[in-house]
Parts: structure tokens; sequence; C-alpha cells
């Protein structure tokens, strides 16, 4: 597990600059005000001011630190150490008070103490672990009791297609869980098709909806609310369309299937 987890450091080390020089982020946008979160979990948290939050797998904090332009008191976690001091960086920068900690999810609990009104986490982030039942419990010792829990993500029914350059959708690989990883060896990232990448390899993880569902409830939380969505936050199939509302969906309305996920709880 260890050597996965190397590869996967090695890759997203070198992902951190790249993802902050990218398009994509807009870091000179977010500079000058502009914020990194969407409407689903603005709306799902509402008001956070006064409000302490942890974010689990922050990158380089953009949306950690617009938590913080909202009046949270923030702190972030990510196991990438460039991306760390990128978020550092950025907080100090623009005045932004936030704490930033770098860490891998299951070692949280040995560098960092307390308890948290909300806990947060968002899009492309469960792909990396590999029991989600530790994570759950991570999340739920880190909550205050009555604290909130929220989780956006994409759909793990997506991942069961072929996302390559298809024009129709087609099973790639199963729905379930396995304890071995998928390999993956691809230049550029999601953010930068073309960009150059040293570190090419990485493995993720699939994680069924009933697996994330049973792993919150056998950690203790109390499940608020549960929503799927027909649209997503990035391109995730060639043959899909930015939208007036900024979300993306497909072009064959065929396709109605869950792209994205979020699950409210409450400890």
């Amino acid at each position: 597990m260890e050597g996965f987890f190397r590869t996967n450091l090695k890759r997203w080390n070198e992902l951190a600059k790249i993802h902050a020089e990218s398009d994509y982020y807009d870091l000179e946008g977010f500079k000058a005000g502009k914020s990194s979160l969407h409407s689903i979990e603005l709306e799902e948290l509402g008001d956070v001011s006064g409000r302490s939050l942890l974010h689990l797998q922050c990158q380089f904090g953009l949306d950690t630190l617009s938590w913080a332009r909202l009046g949270a008191t923030v702190t972030g976690v990510d196991f990438s150490d460039k991306a760390i001091e990128l978020a550092r960086a950025l907080s100090k920068q623009l005045g932004i008070p936030a704490k930033f900690v770098c860490s891998n999810i299951y070692d949280l609990p040995r560098v960092l103490e307390g308890y948290f009104d909300i806990v947060f986490t968002s899009y492309g982030v469960l792909c990396w672990l590999p029991d989600v039942d530790k994570w759950a419990e991570i999340v739920s010792k880190f909550l205050e009791k009555g604290g909130t829990f929220l989780i956006i993500e994409f759909h793990p029914f997506v991942w069961v297609f072929d996302w390559d350059e298809q024009k129709e959708l087609k099973v790639k690989q199963s729905y379930f869980h396995a304890d071995e990883p998928y390999y993956f060896k691809r230049e550029g990232s999601y953010a930068v098709a073309g960009a150059y990448v040293e570190n090419k390899e990485y493995y993720e993880w699939q994680h069924s909806f009933s697996d994330i569902m049973n792993a919150l409830i056998g950690a203790g939380l109390r499940i608020e609310s549960i929503k799927e969505y027909p649209y997503a936050i990035d391109r995730l199939f060639p043959f899909m369309k930015r939208c007036k509302d900024g979300y993306f969906r497909f072009t064959n309305k065929d396709y109605n299937i869950p792209l994205m996920f979020s699950i409210k709880a409450t400890k």
C-alpha cells in the first residue's frame, strides 16, 4: 500500500505547480476575489460564518480559502507537500487566515487535534483512498457532536465507463470495490490535458455508493440528505457540453445517468 501512495504522491507533487498555473484553476481570478466554490456546496452548507471547517484533500487550498473568505475558520489537509506549500503561500500572500496540514488522511489523527463544526471534502477525492471505512472513521473523529459533514463527489457509476476519446458510453471496469487498485499511465491531467508529466503512473480505487453510505453510517454519522445530479463540474466524457449554469451535461439525452452525488450527515 505504501508503494501505491508513494507513486500517487510523486504525481500529485508534480501536478501541484502545473495545476496552479493552469487556466482550469484560474489562480489570477481567485487572487482578484473569485470564489472556487460551486453552487452545490454553497447551497448545502449555507452560512459558514464563525464556524470551524476541516477540508480534507484540499490540494493547494483554493476551496479552503474560499470558505475562509465566507467567514469560516479553516484547516486544509492534503498529502502533497508541494500543494500544501502553495496553499500556505497563497494564504500569506492574500492575507486570508488559514491553517494547512500536510498529511495522508489515515495519518491525520497523529498530527492534528481538535474538533470541527464542519468537515468538507469534494470532487475527485475518494478514488485515492483504499479504505472508505477508515476514512469515515477519520471524518467522525474530527467532527464536533452536532457538526455537519458534507461530501460532493463524482458518482462511482461514472467510473464504470471508458472516458477516453469515445463517441458513446462503453463499460470498462467493475462498479464494485476490489482490494487491488486500478493502474493508469497517462500524460497530462484533467486540468491540463496536454501538459508534460514525468510521473505518468498512478493508482485509484473504486468504491460503490453503498460502500460510501455504509462507511459513514458505520462511523456513527446520521445521514441527513442524499442527492444525485445528472451533471458534473467537468467534461467527464468528450460528448458533454457546458450549459448556462456552468455544469456539463451529455449531448445525448439518452444518457440520463448520475454524474455526481452529495451526502450531508451529522454526528
